[in-house]
């Protein structure tokens, strides 16, 4: 009885979400003109302040919704070795935030952007260094014909794990810490994929809780505390504040 409600509760999702992809494709907010008066040199600067990355659900045999993640390379210059979801910054070329993390999550795993129904653009978050990171959340259309192909200089592996489980308070811990004199939660999630260990944490882990969150219409079931500079206001095309 009670896998049976599960999978008619996983169904209704799946649905929801396919319902708002069909709408997202029919209804695509056109890019936001760029200011009069603003140089190529503004619009690089701009883009160098905003990134995004591709939250990309599928469903696995046992229908379970699952998020695919990467392990950065141990030699990039930043978050080396850690846990994060494919994408980057905004380059010049691109449209939008959607096309930014198309393309990266192709330049980094090998995903064919025709293979995403794109359902929504959620809030962005705003990193200590005045970064914005827009997350795109998506549905892989068909995962067979997804053939994961790392890029060695970026990803050293690629890994999912279910999007529940950022709304679970199993295998997860948090730390306090303090930023202005408010104090806010990092939390992290300990999740074993083939057997090997990972951390998700951070950003990536709050990226993930607000996913999850969207996906599953249900707050998680501890308290999240996220950092007030997550939720700094920003331009919705090239700047940040």
């Amino acid at each position: 009885m009670g896998s049976t409600s599960n999978s008619n509760s996983l169904g209704k999702v799946l649905e929801r979400l396919e319902t708002l992809a069909q709408q997202y494709r029919l209804h695509k907010p056109s890019p936001l003109p760029v200011p009069d008066g603003t140089n190529s040199t503004q619009r690089t600067l701009g883009s160098n302040k905003r990134a995004a990355v591709l939250v990309c659900l599928f469903q696995d045999p046992y229908g379970d919704l699952r998020v695919i993640l990467t392990k950065r390379a141990s030699t990039l210059s930043t978050h080396s070795g850690e846990v994060s979801l494919p994408g980057g910054k905004r380059e010049e070329g691109d449209a939008d935030d959607v096309q930014t993390a198309l393309r990266e999550a192709k330049e980094e795993i090998g995903l064919d952007p025709s293979l995403v129904n794109v359902v929504t653009v959620l809030e962005p978050f705003v990193t200590k260094i005045g970064l914005t990171v827009v997350p795109v959340l998506g549905i892989l259309s068909d995962m067979k014909a997804f053939s994961p192909s790392p890029n060695a200089a970026e990803v050293e592996a690629i890994f999912d794990a279910p999007i529940e489980m950022f709304l679970k308070d199993e295998n997860r811990r948090e730390e306090e810490r303090e930023w202005m004199g408010v104090k806010y939660l990092l939390h992290y999630f300990d999740y074993e994929a083939e057997t090997e260990k990972y951390v998700i944490w951070a950003l990536t882990a709050g990226i993930l809780i607000k996913a999850a969150s969207y996906v599953f219409e249900r707050p998680p079931a501890f308290l999240e505390k996220r950092p007030n500079f997550w939720n700094r206001a920003t331009n919705s095309n090239t700047t940040t504040t």
